[in-house]
């Protein structure tokens, strides 16, 4: 085999994508359909709360054209990240739908899931060990920080996906994974240069963006050859640059030129981009470096439960003082429910039209609007407590008065009745480091189930 295409139609399942550029990536005779299914970036709660970020009829309508396409052309499906968050919970979630669609569509699969949610003694042990360390900053590794937490994952590299592939698996759903891992198992299983195939994966992974206009939601394929490999959107309006794919070469990287992952490093230093035609660009130089085996783990715990008060404000007199009158507010807060002991919350103003986004460190400091947005956040222990603090604090600001104020009605202008929404529980990350392990092939439990066809067997 001289060189493996591969197909990646979204950047995150469920994201969608044009069916006529899938429709072009498959007369390209692809190899294997690989695609991410998740993401760290919209947060904890998701891992924390065990539910998808991605809608369930989203996700499906693309499964649906994926598996038909992948099981017609005899190819491989490979999902990395199920659900999402890639828990447990996440990955039932998805093997339930694409059972639903073999069910539907009368489809015969062997059908390989990989665990890689980890149990808490595991890591415990691990951390006593002296076998877990930081990742980009986190703090150090705890016992409370563990115990704590809904679920634990751990991402998984090319080794697991390797083995169900060479069980016979067309269809694999891996839970977190690092996402360039899906991408490159099957190059590996090859015998393809691992630096190459986990590049290209770096840049599949997120499938269309790396184009010009770029866009998660339109297909790509990758060519990758012995020595280098070619990129291509899939859709005419779309076309790969120098420019635009280095510039996802750096996407997501602490350092522009290496990028750690499970067993290694990936480095670019001597990474070289050529522009072939039009719309397609070559990659070659891109080298893999053999380091201990570490996986990334992510876990997430309950902090407490949100509400939410939004408003709108356009007095200038207010605007000018709004620090003070936030400050003011807090202090009614405070002094009002100390005696039902609801002391231990937090009340969070963000201003949108000043620093919302940045805060503290937002450097325009001297900004002034003719209006700005408020979001009031409150955080307590049980809703009852966040529902009651958001509250007094949203009518405490209404009315507030403060130097140079004119009017006696309310100071805010709320979008919305009621004005005051319950936001859920609120997680964060309390683990975000590295684990070493021994075996990444035996670390992840797989089981392999033929759907339409034997009865089910397990590994």
């Amino acid at each position: 085999m001289d060189e493996i295409r591969i197909l990646s139609p979204t950047a995150i399942l469920g994201y969608g994508f044009p069916e006529a550029s899938f429709k072009e990536g498959l007369r390209r005779q692809p190899h294997v359909i690989a695609v991410d299914a998740g993401s760290s970036d919209p947060g904890p709660y998701y891992l924390g709360a065990g539910v998808s970020f991605t809608d369930r009829a989203a996700v499906k309508r693309d499964l649906q054209i994926i598996l038909r396409a992948g099981t017609a052309l005899g190819i491989p499906v490979i999902i990395g990240s199920a659900g999402g968050a890639g828990a447990k919970p996440h990955l039932d979630w998805t093997a339930d739908i694409i059972r639903e669609i073999a069910s539907e569509d009368a489809l015969v699969l062997r059908f390989a899931m990989i665990d890689s949610e980890v149990e808490k003694g595991v890591v415990e042990a691990a951390l006593k060990e002296g076998r877990v360390a930081s990742c980009g900053g986190s703090p150090k590794l705890v016992l409370r920080d563990i115990r704590e937490c809904r679920h634990i994952v751990a991402q998984v590299g090319m080794e697991p996906i390797l083995r169900s592939l060479t069980l016979g698996a067309n269809v694999i759903l891996a839970g977190r994974a690092y996402d360039p891992s899906v991408f490159g198992a099957f190059p590996a299983m090859h015998g393809f240069d691992r630096g190459l195939s986990l590049h290209m994966g770096k840049i599949l992974e997120c499938a269309a963006i790396a184009s010009t206009p770029g866009s998660g939601s339109d297909c790509m394929i990758g060519t990758l050859r012995r020595d280098s490999f070619e990129l291509e959107p899939l859709n005419p309006l779309r076309k790969c640059t120098v420019a635009s794919v280095a510039a996802h070469s750096l996407y997501e990287k602490s350092d522009p030129y290496r990028l750690p992952g499970p067993g290694g490093v990936l480095d670019l230093k001597d990474a070289r981009f050529q522009q072939i035609d039009e719309r397609r660009v070559r990659v070659s130089g891109s080298r893999h470096v053999d380091k201990p085996y570490a996986v990334k783990l992510e876990g997430a715990r309950r902090v407490g439960h949100r509400y939410i008060s939004i408003a709108g404000v356009r007095d200038p007199i207010f605007i000018a003082q709004i620090d003070d009158i936030c400050s003011a507010v807090r202090a009614r807060v405070a002094e009002n429910f100390t005696e039902i002991g609801l002391e231990d919350h937090t009340l969070i103003f963000r201003v949108y039209g000043r620093d919302a986004v940045l805060g503290a460190a937002e450097p325009v400091r001297d900004a002034t609007s003719h209006e700005v947005g408020i979001v009031i956040e409150a955080v307590a222990d049980t809703a009852l407590k966040a529902k009651s603090i958001c509250s007094f604090a949203r009518s405490s600001m209404l009315h507030l008065g403060y130097p140079g104020r004119v009017s006696t009605a309310g100071n805010l202008a709320f979008p919305y009745s009621p004005s005051d929404f319950d936001a859920g529980e609120v997680f964060e990350f309390s683990v975000y480091h590295l684990m070493e392990i021994d075996d990444p092939t035996l670390f992840f439990p797989m089981v392999i189930e033929n759907i339409g066809a034997a009865p089910g067997a397990r590994s």
